[in-house]
């Protein structure tokens, strides 16, 4: 017997990282030393900096996946990897610098399998992050045919003297919500189970959705804040904190931003909530309590600005084509969120 016996094909695995080679390339920066298939990927940290600090992040994309498999849709999967952890990595205020994917499967399918790497590069793209390396493990009677499982691991970069760690938020300080893409990569258990005891199909298209299947609704990617955050730091718009808006949602997400004795009240009004939520409500039968510690509800990333700059920063973010509202208000408190 050999390797191949046993349901792993090392061949295959070679040739799809020569498929996937130029797709990693393409998100190369300045400071990647050598290209891909190294035991390890190395990098050299950019210039300018007095006191660097990296910060680092890890996530996944949960049972969003199996949309993604049942729908045989595999483009946007990866997007949603990458943003789940820049985003995480951008609220110290770090800008990212490289992305590794850790990729699990039961039968490597080469051409499945690119899709979720061109999905990682987009989002690498999309981060200005370097796609450093990655692994992809085929691991028969573990997962099915068909089946995968993503990881991915992100180091991002922050001078020391400018990172955010919730001591610069005062009381009176703007919370200023960005819109989220939708539900993102958080939820979706519930989501799933809505459509399955609904007797729904992935195919259906209900009014409330304005004609958009609900596949193709809740494979849409999370969306990555990266470059329009950065580029508000580098115009210098005095920012306090930031707060990516993931599981848990706004209650349990937006006070990890704050400081000692802080809570934050918010207006769920301020905001237009958009309607693939009003239709999970209705087709679950979901409270709103239950729905907003589950969803972002359309804020799917927060920064905390001082009063007298909410209006300026704003507009920065409308102009960079993401939504933005006021959406609450630091004040004393005992690190909770208020107005729920």
């Amino acid at each position: 017997m050999d390797y191949r016996d046993a349901g792993v094909d090392v061949e295959a695995g070679r040739a799809f990282v020569d498929q996937i080679r130029n797709l990693v390339h393409s998100t190369f920066r300045p400071e990647v030393l050598g290209g891909l298939g190294g035991f390890g990927g190395c990098f050299q940290l950019p210039t300018g900096y007095k006191e660097p600090v990296l910060v680092s992040g890890t996530d996944g994309v949960g049972t969003k996946l199996k949309i993604a498999q049942i729908l045989n849709r595999h483009d946007t999967v990866g997007i949603d990897l990458v943003g789940m952890c820049v985003n995480d990595v951008l609220t110290s205020g770090a800008e990212p610098l490289f992305f590794l994917d850790y990729v699990a499967t039961g039968k490597l399918d080469k051409d499945q399998l690119t899709q979720v790497v061109a999905g990682i590069a987009t989002g690498c793209k999309l981060a200005g992050s370097a796609l450093l390396g990655g692994e992809t493990a085929e691991m028969p009677g573990f997962y099915q045919v068909g089946e995968y499982d993503l990881a991915g691991f992100c180091v991002g970069i922050v001078e020391k003297s400018l990172m955010l760690n919730g001591s610069q938020v005062q009381v009176g300080d703007v919370a200023v919500g960005l819109a989220s893409a939708g539900v993102h990569s958080n939820g979706l258990s519930l989501v799933r189970k809505i459509v399955g005891d609904g007797g729904f199909s992935w195919n259906d298209t209900p009014p409330l959705l304005n004609g958009v299947s609900i596949g193709e609704t809740f494979l849409t990617p999370t969306r990555i804040y990266v470059k329009p955050v950065l580029a508000a730091l580098k115009a210098g718009l005095e920012v306090h904190g930031m707060a990516h808006i993931t599981g848990g949602g706004l209650p349990e997400n937006l006070p990890r931003s704050l400081g000692k004795d802080q809570s934050i009240k918010i207006n769920p009004n301020s905001w237009n909530i958009p309607p693939v939520f009003g239709w999970l409500a209705e087709a679950g039968s979901v409270s709103a309590e239950a729905m907003y510690n589950t969803f972002n509800m359309g804020i799917g990333f927060v920064v905390i600005v001082p009063p007298h700059l909410a209006e300026e920063v704003i507009t920065h973010f409308q102009s960079q084509d993401i939504p933005a509202y006021a959406i609450g208000e630091v004040v004393t408190g005992a690190g909770k969120l208020e107005g729920l």
